[in-house]
């Protein structure tokens, strides 16, 4: 007879840890890197995928990773490709002309990839091919969220629109070394003091004739995003809807192309036109509308967020990137 063991309780899972892992995404990466180095300003050499890596990695794990070409004619960049995990699939050219079928290869695999992994909720298409067209309507009808990446001026329009959101690489400018010294020489003289004078009175003459630099104008995508939102709202509205709508009609939008290094810059610079007004709830801001009274606070509430909140010294304009719903902070 075997020994009877007593039943143990069941253990149970921690929800926090369920929740944290459930609402995180899950990115399955695919590169038509023959699109991406032809044409584009971008070295096959000089191919850095390290940058659109990382604002990847801000949305979730890139849980998969792979190339397709002919690697024969761009053998230059597969180790860099293998120091970041990326599997590189080899295509041969099937015809006379030298044209493979990389992008029919890339297409069949996306697509078997969706319909057997269903954790993978986000499908990053790196080509600027309208080709893909077709793959990412199929994807996004499935429930997929599709990202594209390409370079900007090789990038075809249909292509954009037809995904969730387009990110651009952008090549890398290298000046020539020789124009640089001799720009260095002509510019700065060394090894006489009247040349050393003579520099310092150019570099004060230039900054009195440099004329001011413009502020950045507020993209009108924005600003009608912004109008109907706040028409529509009966109270604050978080800032990453603005970001999300606004990504949703546009989505190669970036508030960087427009002057603005963050979104909340942009958001300051719609409160000084009137566009809006930003209100702060605990250590959060919200977004409503220009005409919305001042919140009064009584002075226990006051007190409490004084003491919760960081010194100023602290606060840095990334914390303004957060925005957690207005019923959370309530609550």
């Amino acid at each position: 007879m075997f020994p009877v063991f007593p039943s143990l309780p069941p253990r149970r899972p921690n929800r926090e840890i369920f929740l944290e892992s459930k609402n995180e995404s899950r990115i399955a990466l695919f590169l038509d890197f023959e699109n991406l180095v032809t044409n584009t300003g971008i070295s096959t050499a000089g191919f850095d995928l390290q940058p659109s890596l990382d604002r990847l990695l801000e949305k979730g794990k890139v849980v998969f990773r792979r190339a397709y070409c002919d690697w024969s004619r761009f053998s230059d960049a597969k180790g860099r490709l293998h120091e970041h995990g990326v599997e590189l699939v080899d295509v041969p050219p099937s015809t006379r002309a030298g044209k493979n079928g990389a992008d029919m290869r890339l297409v069949i695999d996306a697509l078997e990839l969706c319909y057997a992994r269903e954790h993978i909720d986000t499908f990053v298409i790196a080509s600027g091919d309208s080709d893909f067209c077709p793959l990412a309507y199929k994807l996004r009808e499935n429930g997929r969220t599709v990202i594209g990446l390409a370079v900007k001026e090789s990038t075809s329009p249909l292509f954009v629109k037809a995904c969730d959101e387009f990110l651009y690489l952008r090549p890398k400018q290298v000046q020539p070394r020789g124009e640089k010294d001799k720009r260095g020489a002509e510019d700065s003289p060394r090894g006489s003091r009247s040349g050393r004078h003579a520099e310092g009175k150019g570099s004060k003459a230039s900054e009195k004739e440099a004329p001011p630099k413009a502020p950045p104008k507020v993209p009108d995508i924005a600003r009608k995003v912004v109008q109907r939102l706040l028409g529509s709202a009966a109270g604050p509205i978080n800032p990453s809807l603005i970001k999300e709508t606004i990504v949703r009609k546009e989505p190669d939008f970036d508030e960087r192309d427009h002057g603005f290094p963050t979104f909340a810059r942009l958001l300051e610079a719609m409160e000084q036109e009137g566009i809006l007004k930003r209100q702060q709830q605990g250590r959060q801001w919200y977004v409503v509308s220009p005409e919305t009274p001042e919140v009064r606070t009584s002075p226990s509430r006051r007190s409490r967020e004084t003491r919760e909140a960081k010194p100023p010294e602290e606060t840095e304009d990334d914390e303004l990137e957060s925005y957690p719903d207005p019923e959370d902070t309530e609550g």
